[in-house]
């Protein structure tokens, strides 16, 4: 069995159980945990020092996945996933079978349909979304590579991804755009 699938199984175990990880995403180091399981949602608000008034990224396979989530899909959105150059974010409206934990004020998501090899197997094995938010305390810098993650994080998260933890990346939070209802996009993070 390959490390990946590995690395893979042992994360998906602890998401499943309830628990937070750290692992590598398609843009910084992360923490996560099973999106729907509201519990495990407020352990990251906790161990980030973050407001719960603060909504997080959630990790999606592929469309399909976002349906079960979403009202109404964007018309445009797999054109503009197909088409983006980097990890771009969306905020959606219409969140539907979620916890409140991770929709905003608004009612809106915030997604991304993950093309990274690791996240996107791992949401694939889970079959939910994972949240995806930066490994960091609130307010402090993002960490691009495993190194540059705190200690305070790595004690508090109940598991750590072996994989990709040598890399030395000049990573950067992914570029978030809103699409309203009526297909109007704005960039709110270039």
């Amino acid at each position: 069995m390959s490390q990946l699938i590995k690395e893979i199984q042992a994360a998906e175990e602890e998401i499943i159980l309830g628990n937070v990880i750290l692992y590598p995403t398609d843009t910084v180091w992360g923490i996560g945990c099973d999106a729907e399981n509201a519990e495990a949602v407020k352990k990251i608000f906790e161990i980030k020092e973050r407001e719960e008034s603060k909504s997080m990224i959630l990790l999606m396979a592929d469309l399909d996945m976002l349906r079960h989530y979403i009202n109404e899909v964007p018309a445009e959105l797999e054109k503009l996933i197909q088409e983006q150059q980097r990890p771009t974010t969306y905020v959606l409206t219409g969140a539907k079978n979620l916890p409140e934990e991770v929709i905003a004020e608004d009612g809106s998501i915030a997604i991304r349909i993950t093309k990274d090899e690791f996240c996107h197997r791992l949401v694939r094995q889970v079959d939910r979304p994972i949240v995806s938010t930066s490994a960091n305390i609130s307010g402090e810098p993002a960490a691009a590579s495993f190194k540059d993650v705190s200690d305070k994080i790595k004690e508090r998260v109940s598991h750590i991804v072996r994989w990709r933890q040598d890399e030395e990346v000049d990573a950067k939070p992914s570029r978030i755009v809103k699409i309203e209802p009526g297909g109007k996009q704005t960039v709110i993070r270039e």
